[in-house]
């Protein structure tokens, strides 16, 4: 890092990610620091596919710029390749390179030097892989806010919630991170007169998370959708609120409440839940089968 920058909390500060590649690392590292100053307003740009010094000399004669006008913007880098990492560090806004910073010191350990080339952390890569993510992409489009019921042995996971509480983004998210096959269940009216799991999920029920979030914040975002509507009220975001948390508690679901979580944080609940069950479910038929051996 070059420079330091005396920032007024009332004004809002140019922030620029840059990248040889899709600029998705970029925006990922520095948004984990900057979500750290909550006070401060930040303006987000990211300039990705940087391919070439001479493209990035472009890119510092437009920050430069911005520092002669008196702004004083700061710079993310995850750029691999050399040449557009060297002619990037020339701005003189303060840059923070992120590939340098941590490339050097896992090559100090591994004791050899890394190809530092571009497109390599979000490229095709592993054509198994990468065929197997879009594979749950489709799945999870497909199931999305119960479209389709079908194949649901397939899933992974099974996201059951009221309207508008967080499903679908959670989902994509799941699926194109990791890779889950990820069905989600609106749970409507007739659902939440009873504390059964709806008959389409009943025997998946160990696939099944409930998503949760709070009264004023659910009719918000159905106001947003529906004006006014009963759809939309406190009294009917209550109910199916109440009606819902007892029927996860009837089935000891996990419940994730994304009132004030990011879809990240949600996506780490839901991963961190899936692993205490698998752990759970193993550790109970290992004891099963000793005390089978035994008797």
């Amino acid at each position: 890092m070059r420079g330091v920058v005396m920032v007024d909390a009332e004004r809002v500060v140019p922030v620029f990610y840059l990248s040889d590649s899709t600029g998705i690392s970029a925006e990922t590292m520095g948004n984990a620091l900057l979500i750290q100053f909550p006070d401060t307003t930040f303006e987000k740009t990211t300039i990705p596919f940087i391919a070439d010094a001479a493209q990035a000399s472009e890119v510092v004669e437009m920050l430069d710029a911005l520092v002669d006008e008196g702004e004083h913007p700061l710079v993310f880098t995850t750029a691999a390749d050399d040449a557009v990492r060297a002619e990037l560090a020339r701005t003189r806004a303060p840059i923070i390179d992120f590939f340098e910073m941590h490339m050097s010191r896992v090559e100090e350990i591994l004791g050899q030097r890394g190809v530092r080339q571009a497109h390599r952390l979000h490229g095709v890569g592993d054509i198994k892989r990468y065929n197997a993510r879009m594979a749950a992409v489709e799945f999870t489009i497909e199931h999305d806010d119960g479209q389709s019921l079908r194949a649901l042995d397939r899933s992974d996971v099974i996201l059951l919630a009221p309207s508008r509480c967080g499903k679908t983004p959670t989902s994509m998210y799941l699926a194109l991170q990791h890779g889950f096959f990820v069905a989600n269940y609106p749970l409507v009216d007739e659902d939440l007169e009873t504390t059964e799991l709806p008959r389409p999920v009943r025997e998946y029920a160990d696939r099944c998370i409930g998503i949760t979030t709070t009264v004023e914040r659910l009719t918000r975002i159905r106001n947003e959708r529906r004006p006014n509507s009963r759809y939309a009220s406190v009294e009917q975001c209550r109910w199916e609120l109440r009606q819902a948390a007892r029927l996860f508690e009837t089935h000891d679901l996990p419940v994730i409440d994304s009132s004030a979580r990011s879809v990240e944080e949600i996506s780490t609940l839901i991963l961190q839940s899936r692993r205490a069950r698998m752990r759970a479910s193993i550790s109970h038929a290992a004891g099963t089968t000793r005390r089978g051996t035994t008797a």
